[in-house]
């Protein structure tokens, strides 16, 4: 299966940015040879309207919501999504959900006009189907699609090596085959690619495995986290990178986040375990002065100045009351944080009013929406485009029948019950920005777009 409408959307991203040249367009020449399938069936004229018209996110109303995926995970039961995230360059989303099935789609091409009344329920262009249950998968950060060899996502799943899947066509291009001190194959807990694409980082118990991307197979670099008993414990569960240092960090499921240099892996600094569930997610902010940081069965997302390693500037609330890692993401401006919650509830926090004194204090949400009646246990902010994506779902556990009209010691007492269980297990795209006056421009400029 192949990705439909790939060089219509690239063409299109680059219109809206305005840096179409004329090398560009040679690359684009010479790649639409080698994929003759693959037709630009649209092409928008570039201008500097069309940039403004989606360079930022607003918040002043709830985002509306555009379209979605619901049908697709209704085939299995209990098919909850486990979170999503957009391609670097903007062209495509993944999902992961229960069935251990990666899903990428594309971004609908009706979103580049002024026709968002076309707009129908988004279908997957791609699976790709792991073994088990998905640890953890990222993006190829120098994926573009206008280049098919930048196109993949590397992906973990229990008891299998770490796969590198086509994210154009959708086939295994590679293995990455991590194993333990006693020779035995062992499951990257998470990954993480670092900023050049060169080398994939694989969280484990008490070590991080580096292997180089171009070089598939078993061989990688060892860097442990806990050296004689010093240093951070637990399984690494979640890893991300600082744009602007070389250094990374580290989150465990001991409830601790280390960072450490990206040159040989040594221990920078070790936080405080401030958080009362393991770590699930961290994220640096664009400027590399924050870095942000939650945890499971844990209601705060902690803001830590790393100017001052250890110090807590402010902290956000959530309701997170289970173990499901709840994502948490930030524009490209690093102003505006988003999260869900167990509820479903989407909440937004403007970084800049936070309390200049680093007293603590809870930061109050800016805006808060209900996106979905069931668990929001996934948000990506578009690269470009004031496009917010949510996913959720959770596992559903029946409960003994409280039924006054049953004994404790019966059969009928033990009997479990679902009843009042609620399922809303989708992928769903929110436009953040005001529809009224996006879509009146959009016709003003309709007679300027070129439909096949």
């Amino acid at each position: 299966m192949k990705r439909d409408r790939l060089w219509d959307l690239k063409k299109l991203k680059e219109t809206w940015n305005g840096i179409k040249t004329e090398q560009t367009t040679e690359k684009c020449s010479d790649q639409m040879r080698r994929t003759e399938q693959i037709s630009l069936r649209r092409t928008i004229p570039k201008d500097s309207s069309a940039e403004q018209r989606y360079q930022s996110l607003d918040f002043s109303q709830n985002p509306q919501m555009l379209t979605g995926s619901w049908a697709e995970y209704t085939h299995t039961a209990e098919n909850y999504l486990r979170g999503c995230k957009w391609a670097p360059d903007g062209s495509c989303i993944v999902s992961n959900s229960a069935d251990n099935i990666l899903r990428v789609y594309n971004l609908p091409p009706e979103l580049y006009s002024s026709h968002w009344d076309m707009l129908s329920e988004m279908s997957p262009v791609l699976k790709m189907t792991e073994g088990d249950t998905i640890y953890d998968y990222c993006w190829f950060p120098k994926m573009t699609s206008m280049d098919p060899d930048t196109c993949f996502i590397a992906s973990s799943s229990r008891d299998n090596p770490v796969h590198i899947w086509d994210a154009f066509y959708g086939d295994l291009r590679a293995s990455f085959r991590p194993y333990n001190h006693l020779d035995e194959l062992t499951a990257a807990h998470s990954l993480c690619f670092s900023p050049d694409g060169s080398q994939l980082y694989c969280g484990f118990d008490k070590i991080v495995r580096v292997f180089h991307t171009d070089r598939p197979g078993r061989d990688c670099e060892q860097r442990p986290t806990l050296v004689k008993k010093q240093g951070q414990t637990g399984i690494i569960s979640c890893i991300a990178f600082s744009s602007c240092h070389s250094m990374y960090a580290c989150g465990s499921y001991s409830h601790s986040a280390g960072l450490y240099s990206c040159e040989d892996g040594s221990l920078l600094a070790l936080l405080p375990a401030r958080h009362h569930g393991g770590l699930t997610h961290l994220l640096f902010s664009p400027n590399g002065y924050h870095m942000y940081t939650g945890g499971r069965k844990d209601s705060e997302i902690l803001c830590w100045d790393l100017r001052d390693p250890g110090q807590v500037l402010f902290s956000m609330h959530r309701n997170v009351s289970t173990n499901q890692r709840i994502y948490f993401d930030l524009d490209q401006s690093g102003r505006y944080l988003l999260s869900g919650d167990t509820d479903g509830v989407v909440s937004v926090w403007d970084t800049l009013t936070a309390p200049p004194d680093g007293n603590e204090e809870p930061l109050q949400p800016l805006l808060q929406f209900q996106a979905h009646t069931d668990c929001t246990n996934g948000i990506s902010v578009h690269p470009f485009m004031p496009l917010v994506a949510s996913s959720s779902g959770q596992r559903k556990f029946c409960w003994p029948s409280d039924s006054e009209d049953s004994e404790s010691d019966s059969e009928e007492g033990n009997v479990m019950s679902s009843n009042g269980v609620q399922q809303d297990n989708a992928l769903v795209l929110w436009w953040a920005c005001p529809l009224g006056s996006t879509n009146e421009r959009g016709q003003e400029e309709e007679s300027a777009v070129i439909e096949s």
